[in-house]
């Protein structure tokens, strides 16, 4: 099997992987970003084996992302090269940097729910923790979105409203993350930004995917 396809299959198996995450973990209550302490409490001295049912999954994701992005850059590399381009490198430091930040996230998921029964005096900094670099993850998410929509187009490998796409996502991740500060202080409107950047993201990169295995 060509590396294209082996690459388009892990970034379909990276979206369903992080809305299976999401799906196990929004109906039981996940708090948004800006939850009060006592809602976050709440939820993860009650729901631990939630949280880590949902945080095991998210390794996989890591692995399915680093491979969608090198497959990407097989693909365009060349072609980039010869026009002295390197977009799609852009694409991919994005993806890892995304992924070393999330691992923070889920670090901070996973010790909410070890000391939030026992020491819920814990709770704020590592709540604060989790809401500010949740957020400014939006940044490297941007930074994918940008570097590989712009390999992508460059090299006709994707249509121009899939480009345009990945900018809009980009532009809303990297809003919320720029208002990272105003989001985390409580819940409110704000945080449907990044959601919605997140939501469009998923659509990206599966559509990206799908490309990627009818690649020649």
């Amino acid at each position: 099997m060509r590396f294209s396809r082996i690459s388009g299959i892990a970034a379909v198996g990276f979206a369903t992987t992080i809305v299976g995450a999401n799906l196990i973990m929004a109906p039981a209550g996940m708090p948004v970003t800006g939850a009060g302490i006592d809602e976050v409490n709440a939820f993860f001295g009650a729901n631990g084996h939630i949280v880590g049912l949902g945080t095991a999954l998210t390794p996989l994701a890591w692995v399915l992302a680093t491979v969608f992005g090198a497959g990407a850059v097989a693909v365009m590399w060349t072609s980039e090269r010869a026009r002295g381009e390197a977009w799609s490198l852009v694409g991919f430091t994005g993806l890892i940097l995304q992924n070393a930040t999330f691992a923070g996230v889920s670090a901070g998921r996973l010790a909410l729910a070890r000391t939030a029964p026992a020491d819920p005096g814990a709770t704020p900094a590592l709540w604060a923790w989790h809401d500010a670099v949740f957020t400014l993850n939006g940044t490297f998410l941007a930074i994918a979105l940008v570097g590989l929509s712009m390999a992508g187009l460059r090299t006709k490998l994707i249509r121009p409203w899939h480009g345009v796409l990945g900018f809009v996502a980009a532009a809303l991740q990297l809003t919320s993350a720029c208002l990272a500060f105003v989001i985390m202080r409580a819940e409110g409107p704000l945080g449907l930004i990044g959601l919605t950047g997140w939501l469009l993201w998923v659509v990206w990169i599966v559509l990206y995917g799908v490309r990627l295995i009818r690649a020649t």
